[in-house]
């Protein structure tokens, strides 16, 4: 890690980070106490597909790496990054595109995460100067619990659920399922606390 950035996973800024390192895609020594685990966040989950993904047996399943590329399986790889060249540059002409065609669409983010850090999604979506129909204010799941804050655009939802990072479900799985059951059943997430 840089020194500007701090010693902690970008990915959820209140867990640990992995201290185990892959050498010669193995671990070393691997015991459950090597990293404090967090709602069953594990910081060195990475790693394990890294490991797993570039198993030939694994690539061989997966009729993967048939062309033998020269370089291993990561995520996020910036060799992928770096040469693809026909992705668009922005979702904004699609989301507009969806709107208009009057699909309904809900962008979500963890609010611990620093990869994509749901400021900035606010100051994206804003850029659409879609009109707010319910403005910013916390949803609720489970017993007065806040799951995260909303805000509501013509045709856009924002979320954001709480103490998650950036893979929401891996960090907040009854939060995230809070989150879909409201997309797929057409329903605002819950403003008010739950009654049993």
């Amino acid at each position: 890690m840089n020194n500007e950035f701090g010693n902690i996973d970008p990915y959820d800024i209140y867990t640990p980070i992995c201290t185990q390192p892959i050498a010669n895609g193995k671990f070393g020594r691997l015991t459950k106490s090597f990293a404090k685990r967090i709602a069953g966040y594990d910081p060195c989950l990475v790693n394990y597909a890294v490991i797993y993904y570039n198993r030939p047996d694994v690539q061989s399943a997966l009729h993967a790496n048939t062309t033998h590329i020269p370089y291993s399986w990561i995520d996020c790889s910036t060799t992928l990054n770096t040469f693809w060249t026909d992705s668009e540059f922005s979702m904004f002409p699609i989301y507009k595109e969806l709107i208009a065609a009057g699909l309904k669409i809900w962008v979500y983010s963890g609010d611990v995460d620093s990869v994509v850090p749901i400021t900035g999604t606010r100051l994206s979506i804003n850029q659409l100067s879609l009109p707010i129909t319910i403005p910013w204010y916390p949803w609720y799941f489970d017993n007065q619990t806040v799951g995260g804050w909303t805000e509501v655009y013509k045709g856009l939802t924002l979320a954001t659920v709480r103490g998650a990072g950036h893979e929401v479900p891996t960090f907040q799985p009854e939060r995230a399922l809070k989150l879909f059951q409201s997309f797929i059943l057409g329903q605002s997430l819950p403003s008010t606390v739950p009654t049993s």
